[in-house]
Parts: structure tokens; C-alpha cells; sequence
């Protein structure tokens, strides 16, 4: 028996196969997956999910033509249905959920506590004793995604233009190559720059942060965003003792910053165990295939 997890995310999109025994097979990547502001002619989910499984399925020396018992996909956003084409994956069994449920499936493996992802996005879902689920966060970039790294670009980006010429000013210029901040915003909003890429500018704050370079407009959003992240930790418990609170993502995969994080959770949290979640999302999502 075959099965799959994918992971659809706003920067990329994981896939991987495993088998009943729990083995994985092999694993593939496509491009980005979230359906936000998609019209309904949009193929952008369809072709990231049938892209990253076609590259998981050669990975795994399958046929082209296989046939899965099962496929769980993990959608960054997701509502309940597609809004762009509809999906179309090898199998009878069929399943769209939100992401933050495979990071769940992942990181705690089906016992309760709260899962936050923090990537170029946010989100947290909790699952409790009783059976009750609650899920914080996840309104996109425009409306929420605290702590996440397009946060910490966005913030970064609004400090510059509040401080006017500063170095934060001139590295976001440097980074994008741009040579206004107008000019910046300007090719943001045209879709010349991609929320992914503006996000990309993430890991410039969480440097000068651990370096420590003075420059408030880069060191101030991660030492934020590490609360705001916590503070999302505890909506999704509705401050109720959640047992174990466990972070995925790009960002927390940054040692310095897992570790403002940590304190910022448990500050916020008292008696919580905050972990790092070792298997990956789309492992999550395999796990739940099986299930």
C-alpha cells in the first residue's frame, strides 16, 4: 500500500511517500501553494501539489501512472475548499486540510497540546483531552501572520520608513536592489516582488539581532516576533494549560531565535513544555494518510 503527505506552503510545496510498514519512499518539492487572492482560474495550487508528488513519485522509483491508497495535503490558508482549480492527486482517498493540522500530526502525534507554525506565515491549532480543537491565527499576510517572517520584513520595512535613513533603510535596498523605499513598496504591490521573497528578508533581522548591531529597524522585529508567536501559542490554548506547546518552521529552525521564542512561551505559558517538532509537516501529513 502507498500513501502521501504534502505539505502546500506559501514559499514551497513538500511531498512524501511512504508505505503501510511507515517507511518513506521518497520525497519532492514544487513551488508555492496558497490559494490567497486566487481566482477561480487559477492553477497555482493545482500545479504545486502535482509538481512536488510527480517529483516525490521519481524520487521514489515509482511510475508516473501510480495509484495511492491515500493523500493527505496540508494547505497553508486553507477554508474548506479550493478557490482556484481543483485539485487533482492519484487517489480515491483524498484529503484537503488546514496546515497547521499535519504540523500537529507531526510534531505531537496525536496528543494534545498547541503546534504553532512560524514560516513565511503563522498559525496555531491546539487540540485538548476532551477532543475539543481551537485554531489562532492564519488570516495571511494582510491581516495577521504575527511573528512570521513576513512579519519581521514588514516590520522591519515600516521601522526604515518611520526612521527614514537609517541602516536598515540601506539594507533593504541592498537586499532587494531597489533605490527608494517607495520604489520597494511600489514593486511589492505591482507583485514584482513575491510575498516569499519579501519574507526572504527575514533571516537579515534575525543576524543583526544575534549580532546585536544597534540598529533598532532590523534588531527589534525578531526580539517582537518571538512574543507575538507565543501570544499565538496562547490564543489557540485559550489560555488554558496546553501541556506542550511545539513550534515548525523556517524560523524556528534558527537556533538564537528558537530560543527567544522558548522563553517568550514560557513566560507567557507557565508549566508548558515548549518543544521543537522533529518530523516535518508533510510527515505529518503522511502519518495521517495511514491513519
Amino acid at each position: 500500500m502507498l500513501y502521501a503527505g504534502i505539505d502546500a506552503g506559501q514559499s514551497s510545496t513538500a511531498a512524501v511517500i511512504g508505505d503501510e510498514t511507515g517507511a518513506i519512499l521518497g520525497r519532492g518539492y514544487g513551488g508555492p501553494a496558497d490559494e490567497i487572492g486566487a481566482l477561480p482560474s487559477s492553477t497555482r495550487l493545482r500545479d504545486a501539489l502535482e509538481d512536488a508528488l510527480a517529483h516525490a513519485t521519481l524520487d521514489a522509483k515509482l511510475g508516473a501512472d501510480t495509484w495511492f491508497d491515500g493523500i493527505v495535503v496540508g494547505i497553508s490558508g486553507y477554508e474548506g475548499r479550493v478557490y482556484g482549480q481543483p485539485v487533482r492527486l492519484p487517489s480515491g482517498d483524498v484529503r484537503l486540510v488546514h496546515d497547521s493540522v499535519i504540523a500537529h500530526a507531526a510534531a505531537l502525534r496525536g496528543a494534545p497540546g498547541v503546534v504553532v507554525i512560524a514560516g513565511t506565515g503563522s498559525a496555531a491549532y491546539a487540540t485538548f483531552a476532551d477532543g475539543s480543537t481551537h485554531v489562532a491565527g492564519g488570516w495571511g499576510y494582510l491581516f495577521g501572520d504575527e511573528g512570521s517572517a513576513f512579519w519581521i520584513a514588514r516590520t522591519a520595512m515600516q521601522m526604515a520608513i518611520a526612521h527614514g535613513d537609517c541602516e536598515g533603510a540601506a539594507r533593504l535596498l541592498s537586499f532587494f536592489d531597489v533605490h527608494t523605499l517607495r520604489e520597494l513598496s511600489r514593486e511589492f504591490y505591482l507583485g514584482r516582488i513575491s510575498r516569499a521573497s519579501f519574507a526572504s528578508f527575514a533571516p537579515v533581522c534575525l543576524q543583526a539581532a544575534r549580532d546585536n548591531d544597534g540598529c533598532p529597524c532590523l534588531c527589534e522585529p525578531p526580539k517582537r516576533a518571538a512574543h507575538e508567536l507565543a501570544e499565538l501559542a496562547a490564543r489557540a490554548a485559550r489560555d488554558r494549560d496546553p501541556g506542550k506547546v511545539a513550534f515548525v518552521g523556517g524560523l524556528v529552525a534558527d537556533p538564537w531565535f528558537f530560543e527567544r521564542v522558548r522563553g517568550a512561551t514560557a513566560q507567557r505559558l507557565p508549566g508548558c513544555t515548549v518543544l521543537e517538532s522533529i518530523d516535518d509537516p508533510a510527515e505529518g501529513a503522511l502519518r495521517l494518510a495511514r491513519s
